[in-house]
């Protein structure tokens, strides 16, 4: 994109002027700002960047970590294997928080269950003092995106039977299984480093659920969890390899259910449809797409519980929205437009409304001098090298859902300076991270090009060949730039410069209003025993207030006599 184009979007994003300068967007948002005009102000375009060297040093302690991966692949992949199996939803991942935990405890790292009040979070510890270091795992797995690993066309490995609606089981649709084992590699590598070269530091494992639901960390963030770090080093599969100081869009999460009264289809006069206000919510918020949406806005939604026959007017449904936007401030306004919809829709479908915000979670802040660190170690480790299997399994993979049959890429992508325009786009919840600690962030090649994330392909990846060498590679990654966080102090003041720069001006305040509690599940009694834990966490009221429909029939007026 021409620079100077993107930065005329930019600014009308804004509401801007062309001829406005850096302190005028700093003043219309100061959080989208951060992450746009602070490169802007400082003479990066993506036109004239180019990549520095001479960041990332040779060292025995890099060795080290790197030999420890080459040398515990199996059990690193093993790991990735054993959680993809697991297949477990948000919130209740409890195998694969256990098994994750277990590999880090067996390897020297204190573990400490409940992080943030989640029973399937954990806190991993190593070493003392400074500097501390993060590492983020995550394990969740997603809805109806089961799939035969290693199978290049549509395959559910768990497909559930039923007349009138199959479903398919969850899966790992966002790779996360090679996420958490990438991490937990890589973590564990850095440990064996430091113990090996007397490297002073702390090591801090970060075993976070609910991410596909944008709910732990927020929450973590908020009751502090993440205070204290230096850094803060993350990577996510992708379709390419690459480091990047991007930002994501803000992302809130609510469920609007509709209360009505039940009756026979047959005899709908009087009934009051739940499903009727979420169609009409659905139907109010489609209307708003052309004129109060901006390119970097998104909303998107699923309906609940619709009704379990047609011939039973179903008195309860729920839609579930996530609403993105590019700053927290942009976030809020597009929110509570779709709040006004719900509230319409209720009206006039005669039924109650039950607004519950469930989570949120700002855009992302990146960090140039951090990404240029790991680009330059991901550049002398190189990409992850793909077999032919693998590169077959990519083609049936892209030709299955009718992408170009090109296979996987086997060079880096440059580093480039992120758009000069926002155009909206996925979300995190390691966001809320980025702006309480410099965030590292790598995406590293674990399904083929083309592919779209949260899809069965994606699961039928990562669980082969492919999503192991992208997932030893970004461990390797991850390693090399945390023990030269380590050795080079001058490099991460550097880095907590740039990030305290950023961040003048644009106070970080989490988004979840002061006693808001959690969506959770309740975890099996065994896991609460293998993990020390009490149900419920402190502060939590379990189980919630139930969600009853007590309203009463409608009316069509005076009964006529007959004849009349």
């Amino acid at each position: 994109m021409d620079h100077e184009l993107g930065r005329r979007r930019v600014l009308q994003l804004f509401g801007l002027s062309a001829g406005a300068g850096v302190a005028a967007m700093r003043a219309a948002d100061p959080v989208l700002a951060a992450t746009l005009a602070y490169d802007e102000a400082n003479g990066v375009s993506p036109g004239q960047y180019r990549a520095p060297s001479g960041l990332a040093k040779d060292s025995a302690a890099k060795d080290a970590a790197l030999a420890w991966i080459d040398g515990n692949a199996e059990s690193i992949t093993r790991l990735s294997d054993e959680v993809w199996g697991f297949a477990e939803l948000s919130l209740r991942e409890w195998r694969s928080a256990q098994a994750t935990a277990e590999l880090l405890r067996r390897n020297g790292f204190r573990i400490e269950w409940g992080t943030g009040g989640f029973p399937a979070a954990f806190t991993a510890t190593y070493g003392a003092g400074k500097p501390v270091l993060g590492f983020n795992v995550e394990y969740g797995a997603l809805p109806g995106l089961s799939q035969q690993r290693g199978a290049g066309t549509h395959d559910p490995l768990v497909y559930n039977h039923d007349a009138y609606g199959p479903t398919y089981g969850a899966g790992h649709g966002d790779a996360h299984n090679a996420l958490g084992a990438g991490a937990t590699g890589a973590a564990i590598a850095v440990r064996h480093a430091m113990e090996r070269h007397g490297l002073p530091g702390t090591l801090k494992v970060f075993g976070s659920t609910g991410e596909e639901q944008l709910v732990g960390k927020p929450f973590a963030v908020k009751a502090g969890a993440y205070e204290g770090l230096d850094a803060y080093l993350d990577w996510h599969p992708f379709a390419a390899t690459l480091a990047t100081w991007n930002t994501t869009s803000a992302l809130a999460s609510a469920t609007f259910t509709f209360l009505g009264a039940a009756g026979h289809g047959g005899s709908p006069l009087g009934n009051k449809s739940g499903l009727d206000g979420a169609l009409l919510m659905a139907t109010m918020t489609e209307y708003l797409r052309e004129k109060n949406v901006a390119p970097s806005g998104r909303f998107h939604y699923a309906i609940i519980n619709g009704g379990g026959a047609p011939n039973v007017t179903p008195d309860m449904c729920s839609i579930w929205f996530f609403v993105r936007e590019g700053s927290p401030a942009r976030l809020t306004v597009l929110y509570d437009k779709i709040v006004a919809a719900a509230e319409a829709a209720a009206k006039a479908s005669q039924t109650r409304l039950v607004h519950r915000f469930h989570a949120a979670t700002w855009n992302s802040l990146g960090n140039k001098a951090a990404a240029e660190l790991a680009d330059e170690n991901m550049r002398k480790i190189g990409p992850p090298q793909f077999s032919v299997e693998d590169q077959r399994l990519a083609r049936a993979l892209q030709k299955s859902l009718g992408r170009p049959e090109v296979g996987l890429p086997t060079q880096l992508v440059p580093l480039t300076p992120p758009p000069a325009a926002f155009l909206g786009g996925p979300s995190t919840d390691a966001a809320d991270v980025s702006w309480r600690t410099p965030k590292v962030t790598v995406l590293a090649a674990t399904f083929p090009p083309g592919i779209p994330h949260h899809n069965w392909a994606v699961t039928s990846a990562a669980a082969t060949g492919i999503a192991h060498k992208g997932l030893l590679s970004a461990a390797k990654y991850l390693a090399a730039t945390a023990v030269d966080l380590l050795t080079q102090p001058e490099v991460l003041a550097a880095i907590r410069k740039e990030f305290e720069e950023r961040t003048a001006g644009a106070n970080w305040k989490s988004l979840i209003p002061d006693g808001t509690q959690p969506p959770l599940y309740e975890p099996p009694a065994d896991f609460l025993r293998a993990t020390g834990q009490q149900w419920p966490p402190s502060g939590v009221t379990w189980p919630p207030p139930p969600v009853v429909s007590t309203e009463q029939l409608g009316s069509t007026g005076p009964e006529l006599r007959p004849g009349i």
